[in-house]
């Protein structure tokens, strides 16, 4: 069988090789794996299972490591394939563009980079235990990085999955997308070795940013152009002609300077979708994209070997659990941190925890540059089979597993959870004048600095220790032991000021926010807001370590013995969550002081049957409570949907982003009512949180909109 490459610099068997077929041969296996794909597929669509499968399946039946009757040529398989590779790629540039960047905003960026630079790191991790190579090592994490935008897109199609958590869902898909892509590149380019070199990625990384700033600013004045052009002829054929050739085109190009075909082909996309005609350009592309694409997935279950993943099935079930679990962590814990609600990261966090049609790409670029073994891609694949069956019941199991998180946080972490979505919703809808705006943004130069100067010292330690080492054994005598040691502490004590101005920078940035949601204190009055704005102070402190602190500990990993910099990062978050949580427990006690008071504002109003005495009971807890957001009554109607239910059940934290502060009924005051309180009717309560998040639970606790809506949100 000949060498060929399915990504990468060299394309033996690929479209742009010279490599001829005899046409009777090509004929039987494209007869051979179009039949069974459309037999597998017909048959997982009856189960109503994700059709990928069925294309996997298809390749195991068809492929070399089965004894099946009729086989299909892999070499001629493969090659069809790169038409899928550049047709996939092609399609989700489409569905890409600048505006589309910037409409899912920092938010879903700052997920999208948290979430793979944890994985890479924990891939990276899982390598090294195994006993893997480095660069093994290193493909794994990239492999597990990556979710499936395909498999995410077909689960909620047949689960009807609405509401604005989607969005937020595409938009972390976004932006992996587009690490998946530098991911690919530089693989592609670093394979050619097993040592990494400061010098070797820096010069990786100029180059193909002087590439990709050509090829857009280029493609921008020209592409889009001739695109509108082209379908104002309103012809379909044209228009799929051409927009195929320029996708072509554009991978060939990428192919020629050395970098990913794939690379390529998601940049004619998102040229094409600057055009304004990329829903038209995508309904003529789809049907061609789809035959290719299950040519794809059938070449990869090809590469199954059953064999394979039996010999390395403890590195397939612990990769799997990584993906199940730590992806779903990760993702949840960057959404809540970005300011999302429990509800909305916890089912962000379960939609996306699969592997697909990235991982394939991604492993095919270590297989076939020889870069990694051969048993890292069954496994691949077989982690992304695995993880495609249970993505669906993820989903399915998101909402009840909120509900169950929301439930068992102690009673201060509740209180925080229902009080930071809204004042991060303040931090950015807030007014901020221009000098305020502007230090932000420098501190945040700052702090990205410091990173950089950081990670360049730790990698630079690292690759230059043997000559380091020698220079301090020669000049100062020492042993290999104190040379080693020295050189760690050379590196910690450079390093030093840059950490200690990274904290510093991160107290400054949450002092600086937390003075656009809570008054700036007056020194002559008592600070009603103090305890609400430390919280919020340290509460941004422990974002910023953890989603700067992350990406930093996975790009230095392959140059330091592992867990040193996830001890370090976790040494100082320790510090941070002691310092959390004796704030969190005294805002707690603050909101007990805040509900008594609600409560006997309640009792006053029910009393005298006026609202003025709750409005005025209202004000002087805002005054006393500052951060507390809007104070709401809602009286519960006798026959009410929500009478009889528990908290819990109702779950209006987790709907709406609303709390309970007090209950009264008959008399009586409840004050920070439990989940397992229940409502009855007649029942006047205390809503406290964000304007809109008290309008949206008095709305579900008066019925005025179906339950249906805020399950969708």
């Amino acid at each position: 069988m000949h060498e060929y490459h399915l990504i990468g610099q060299h394309l033996d068997l690929s479209l742009f090789g010279a490599v001829q077929h005899d046409s009777h041969a090509f004929l039987q296996t494209l007869t051979v794996v179009l039949c069974a794909a459309a037999i597998t597929t017909f048959v997982f669509q009856k189960l109503r299972q994700p059709v990928v499968l069925g294309y996997l399946l298809a390749g195991v039946v068809v492929g070399p490591h089965t004894s099946f009757p009729v086989s299909a040529d892999g070499d001629i398989v493969h090659t069809l394939s790169e038409l899928g590779v550049i047709l996939l790629m092609f399609s989700l540039g489409l569905e890409f563009s600048l505006a589309k960047l910037f409409k899912v905003g920092p938010t879903a960026g700052l997920i999208g980079v948290f979430q793979c630079s944890v994985m890479i790191w924990l891939g990276y991790l899982i390598g090294r235990a195994f006993g893997w190579t480095q660069l093994e090592s290193i493909y794994c994490g990239s492999i597990i990085a990556i979710s499936s935008t395909t498999i995410v897109v077909k689960a909620f199609e047949e689960q009807k999955v609405r509401g604005d958590f989607t969005q937020l869902v595409f938009g972390i898909l976004i932006i992996q997308d587009l690490i998946g892509i530098v991911l690919i590149t530089i693989l592609t380019t670093l394979s050619t070795g097993e040592e990494l070199s400061l010098e070797e990625i820096a010069d990786t990384a100029g180059k193909l940013s002087t590439f990709l700033v050509v090829l857009i600013v280029v493609g921008l004045i020209i592409i889009p152009r001739t695109i509108r052009t082209i379908v104002r002829l309103h012809s379909a054929e044209t228009t799929l002609v051409a927009s195929i050739g320029i996708a072509f085109g554009i991978s060939y190009l990428a192919y020629w300077f050395n970098y990913s075909v794939a690379l390529g082909a998601f940049i004619a996309g998102s040229l094409i979708a600057e055009s304004g005609v990329e829903i038209k350009i995508e309904r003529l592309v789809q049907p061609v994209r789809d035959m290719f694409a299950a040519i794809f997935f059938v070449s990869v279950g090809m590469l199954i070997d059953p064999v394979q993943i039996y010999d390395h099935w403890p590195a397939a079930i612990v990769i799997f659990l990584a993906v199940v679990i730590c992806q779903t962590i990760a993702v949840t814990s960057g959404a809540f941190l970005t300011g999302q609600s429990i509800q909305t990261s916890v089912k962000a966090g379960m939609s996306l925890a699969q592997i697909g049609e990235f991982s394939f790409i991604i492993a095919a670029v270590g297989t076939k540059t020889g870069a990694i073994g051969a048993f890292l891609y069954p496994i691949a694949v077989a982690v992304s089979a695995a993880t495609t069956l249970t993505t669906p019941f993820l989903i399915r199991l998101a909402e009840p597993a909120a509900n169950f998180v929301d439930r068992k946080l102690p009673r201060p972490l509740q209180t925080f959870v229902a009080l930071y979505g809204s004042w991060v919703e303040q931090l950015r809808s807030g007014p901020a004048g221009g000098s305020e705006r502007s230090g932000i943004r420098r501190a945040i130069r700052w702090m990205a600095l410091d990173a950089v100067i950081v990670a360049t010292i730790i990698i630079g330690a690292s690759v230059n220790k043997d000559y380091l080492g020698s220079w301090i054994e020669s000049n100062f005598g020492l042993s290999s032991t104190l040379t080693k040691f020295a050189i760690v502490l050379l590196a910690v004590v450079i390093s030093a000021p840059f950490w200690i101005g990274m904290i510093r920078v991160a107290r400054f940035l949450g002092l600086e926010m937390s003075n656009r949601v809570f008054p700036v204190a007056n020194p002559d009055k008592l600070d009603s807001a103090n305890a609400s704005r430390r919280l919020f102070v340290v509460a941004l402190q422990l974002a910023i370590v953890i989603l700067v602190g992350t990406p930093l500990m996975a790009i230095t990993q392959p140059f330091i013995p592992p867990l040193q910099g996830a001890v370090v990062l976790v040494l100082l978050l320790s510090l941070l969550t002691v310092s959390f949580w004796r704030r969190a427990t005294n805002l707690q006690g603050h909101a007990r002081a805040a509900a008594i008071v609600l409560a006997e504002a309640l009792a006053q109003s029910t009393k005298d049957g006026r609202a003025t005495a709750y409005n005025e009971s209202t004000e002087q807890i805002s005054a006393m409570m500052m951060g507390f957001g809007a104070t709401k009554r809602v009286i519960i109607p006798m026959g009410s949907e929500v009478a009889g239910k528990t908290l819990a059940e109702i779950n209006l934290r987790g709907l709406t982003g609303a709390t309970i502060l007090a209950i009264l009924r008959n008399g009586e005051t409840l004050t920070v009512p439990a989940g397992q309180d229940v409502l009855q009717g007649g029942d006047v309560l205390a809503l406290a949180g964000s304007s809109e998040a008290t309008s949206l639970a008095e709305s579900l606790l008066l019925g005025h909109q179906p339950r249906e809506v805020f399950e969708a949100v």
